[in-house]
């Protein structure tokens, strides 16, 4: 579990998970924040919900952000898991040291990433973005959903590709969510640990679960400037960068700044 922080810039964080054995993702949000222990906890506790468990060892940062997730992951190993062993079921450790997570950042950046942060970078050679609050929140506002998709079609699309067999490697071939879901073809087997609905819902007060994409008061008004000027969310990322100068614009105008 890690956070990515190429577009933390422009307001747009990014908090991914990954299995060490399949390399099958099991979730990548975008957000207004990474650091938030409590929306941080949100994006796992949402994640244990898809797959109806928990991994029997987490690894994560070392890190305040964390504090959370691990009071979470320690509750539903104490709970639910029969047999613990000797292996702690978090480990914390530095971010370059968690090498699944961290060697796939830079697929996501390659098949993702890198196009916004030049769509970003754009804008701000421009002069269309200064790093303000309410820059930050324009971008947020008109761009979060389009990346969230384009995460999800890269999540989609990673997890039924084959990984092929490379040399001098013990890590194991074939699609990641194959190697997820039946791992006794390649003669291993789950280590998630079962957790019940009912736990995973007495948990969710322990967690913050992001309502809007931006400030709440920016997204309240924005949304009025879109029905008086009756504009449209951009469906494209050059839709998106139109509305986001538009109300930019108008902000400045009606901020005075």
């Amino acid at each position: 579990m890690d956070s990515y922080d190429k577009l933390k810039p422009y307001g747009i964080c990014i908090n991914g998970c990954i299995d060490g054995f399949s390399r099958h993702i099991i979730y990548l949000q975008a957000g207004s924040t990474s650091s938030d222990p409590k929306v941080v906890a949100g994006y796992f506790l949402q994640g244990l919900e898809q797959v109806n468990g928990c991994p029997k060892t987490l690894r994560c940062d070392l890190g305040t952000k964390n504090r959370v997730v691990e009071r979470i992951q320690n509750s539903l190993h104490q709970l639910f898991n029969e047999n613990p062993g000797n292996k702690p079921c978090l480990l914390y450790g530095k971010s370059c040291h968690n090498q699944r997570i961290e060697s796939w950042w830079g697929i996501l950046r390659k098949h993702c990433s890198q196009f916004w942060m030049n769509l970003f970078e754009m804008l701000k050679e421009d002069n269309y973005f200064g790093g303000t609050f309410i820059d930050k929140s324009l971008i947020q506002f008109c761009f979060m959903e389009l990346i969230q998709k384009n995460l999800d079609q890269v999540v989609l699309e990673w997890n039924i590709h084959k990984i092929r067999r490379l040399k001098n490697t013990v890590s194991p071939s074939g699609r990641p969510c194959i190697m997820y879901e039946m791992p006794s073809i390649y003669k291993t087997r789950s280590y998630m640990v079962g957790v019940p609905n009912f736990a995973i819902e007495a948990l969710r007060s322990e967690c913050k679960f992001l309502k809007y994409p931006c400030d709440q008061d920016v997204f309240d008004l924005c949304n009025i400037l879109l029905v008086e000027n009756n504009w449209e969310k951009g469906s494209d990322p050059h839709e998106a960068v139109d509305l986001y100068i538009q109300l930019r614009n108008v902000l400045k105008s009606i901020l005075n700044i």
